[in-house]
């Protein structure tokens, strides 16, 4: 059965993005630090490498909110990954949109598109992208999994990735150390499928 995974990269004080999310900076003011362990280059590179490829492998489907997509459909191009379906959810729905990369947009409220994106998905994963969804989603309980990417650097503003949800998280392995921290973590409330 398909899995929610809200896979994410984290300054250490808390953060998704940099303060100042915009159209010309949508990762915020040094947001783009966040990802730079994605190119495999810093220490550890081969470890952040293997972990990014295990996020890749069995991907179904993506969910994302709709100012995600609004920030983001011009830089992709089209959905997140190529060829991926992708659900947004929004109080603005809309007909879906074919992406230029060969995956399509599905719009809807937060339950109809987590069940779609599970049909979807049939047996891969689900990544989530997009902070305010997630926390949505977790209270929501279908978040199965967090893949956190815990990264050493301090944004001091931003977008939070938790903002006062309480749920318990149970590693799921130990953590993997590449130029930044890796975990997986179960978590333990998600609603039963």
């Amino acid at each position: 059965m398909a899995r929610i995974i809200w896979d994410v990269s984290m300054s250490l004080d808390g953060f998704t993005t940099g303060p100042n999310v915009r159209p010309e900076a949508p990762m915020g003011d040094g947001g783009e630090a966040l990802h730079s362990w994605m190119a495999g280059e810093g220490p550890g590179g081969a470890t952040d490498r293997a972990v990014l490829d295990a996020v890749n492998a069995d991907l179904g489907a993506t969910i994302i909110g709709r100012h995600t997509f609004d920030l983001a459909l011009t830089i992709w191009g089209g959905t997140p990954w190529a060829g991926i379906d992708c659900f947004v959810i929004t109080n603005r729905p809309r007909a879906a949109l074919a992406g230029d990369n060969g995956g399509t947009f599905f719009f809807g409220a937060l339950e109809q598109a987590a069940g779609g994106a599970r049909d979807m998905a049939g047996e891969d994963n689900i990544n989530i992208l997009g902070a305010s969804v997630a926390r949505q989603l977790l209270r929501a309980g279908q978040v199965d999994l967090i893949r956190l990417h815990i990264v050493p650097i301090l944004l001091g503003g931003g977008t939070p990735a938790f903002a006062g949800e309480r749920v318990k998280l149970v590693p799921e392995g130990p953590p993997a150390s590449g130029s930044v921290i890796h975990q997986l973590l179960r978590v333990e409330n998600a609603k039963a499928r």
